[in-house]
């Protein structure tokens, strides 16, 4: 492949599997840098070439770049969202989850309605605006029982945002949701690109059935948000470039992102964990491709690195997620090995996550943080 350093633009033989892209040097990916904060979107070649010159000076250059840009739209805010792990079935095989239906190991449980509610009481208490509702797909929550959850908690804290995250489900159902009284709604892609699909998820299971219900969650109104992991098995600089041009074209208004841990108990347990490095590299340039966007310093990070959160935040991340599930089953919601504050109550967890946002110097924001539509 050749380059022409001026122009920067780059030319494609057939896809082999392999990089053909060159490697740039700092200069070079600075410059592609500052043209993605301008174009906010860069074509395929070029987007995979500065995934891959990801290097300390290019993490530098983006983090204080991100975080810039952030704090020009929301400010030093941190926004919490009350996680409620509700129940660990699931019909889904995914070859990367602990959860997964053929691991007979994982112990099984659904929290009750009033459980949940207990749940979204105690967090009201300590400043919680949003709550999000996660858990497996499980046939058990048909269409009716997650309405009727819904309506119950939108009536008893009608100023506070729900979000879902159960899913697969069809458009109707999603209506459904919607007419309830539920916000948002998280569904990762995991990855855009087909044949590393195929690689992380059974033949049942297609990323164009997951698109689609991203596309329709859109269309419906809800405040979406997808997501990859970084560092699952196969996946290369490529097919990163790809859930960068499909998030370009969805435009979500949250992107959840964290490395991929292994789990002992899944086809992958002996893969390797994916790296911080670059995790917080992407975050950056997720922020700078698309600076409205509601960015999680997700738990994996947390796990993988003691100061993982903060880390996240300094990277240009904005919402954090604590779990307000009850500490007796928090081990149980076990998508990968390792996971970190299973053990602690939620008002020590949210005071602990305040301490550790003011290190950074950011604080937590009591609200329900919507997203902020900015024209860009």
């Amino acid at each position: 492949m050749k380059a022409d350093a001026d122009s920067m633009t780059w030319k494609t033989g057939e896809h082999t599997g392999v990089s053909e892209h060159m490697l740039l040097t700092v200069e070079q990916g600075k410059r592609l840098i500052d043209r993605l904060e301008q174009k906010h979107g860069l074509p395929m070649a070029e987007m995979t070439a500065l995934i891959d010159a990801n290097c300390p000076k290019l993490r530098d250059y983006v983090r204080l770049k991100a975080r810039e840009i952030g704090d020009r739209i929301y400010g030093k805010n941190i926004y919490i969202r009350g996680l409620i792990e509700f129940t660990n079935y699931c019909k889904n095989d995914c070859y990367y989850c602990g959860i997964r239906c053929s691991n007979t190991k994982a112990e099984r449980y659904r929290l009750s309605r009033e459980d949940i509610m207990a749940c979204c009481r105690e967090g009201k208490k300590l400043g919680f605006r949003t709550f999000v509702l996660q858990g497996g797909e499980d046939p058990y929550y048909t269409d009716d029982c997650i309405v009727d959850l819904i309506h119950q908690i939108r009536t008893a804290f009608p100023d506070c945002a729900i979000t879902l995250s159960i899913g697969e489900r069809e458009r109707e159902s999603y209506e459904r949701f919607w007419e309830a009284g539920a916000d948002r709604y998280l569904l990762r892609h995991e990855t855009a690109a087909e044949s590393h699909y195929q690689k992380l998820h059974p033949e049942n299971l297609s990323l164009k059935h997951r698109k689609r219900c991203l596309w329709n969650l859109k269309e419906i109104g809800y405040q979406t948000g997808c997501g990859f992991m970084v560092g699952s098995p196969g996946q290369t600089s490529e097919h990163l470039a790809e859930d960068f041009t499909f998030i370009r074209e969805l435009q979500p208004e949250m992107v959840g992102i964290g490395p991929f841990i292994p789990h002992s108990d899944t086809p992958f347990a002996e893969e390797t964990q994916g790296s911080m490095e670059l995790t917080l590299y992407l975050l950056s340039l997720l922020r700078i491709q698309q600076p409205d966007l509601l960015l999680p310093a997700t738990t994996a990070l947390a796990t993988i690195h003691p100061r993982g959160r903060e880390l996240g935040i300094e990277a240009g991340a904005n919402v954090v997620m604590p779990n307000l599930s009850p500490v007796g089953v928090r081990d149980k919601y076990a998508l990968y090995d390792g996971k970190v504050c299973t053990g602690e109550e939620a008002a020590e967890c949210r005071n602990c996550l305040e301490r550790r946002m003011e290190s950074v110097g950011y604080h937590i924001a009591v609200g329900r943080g919507d997203h902020r539509n900015i024209d860009f």
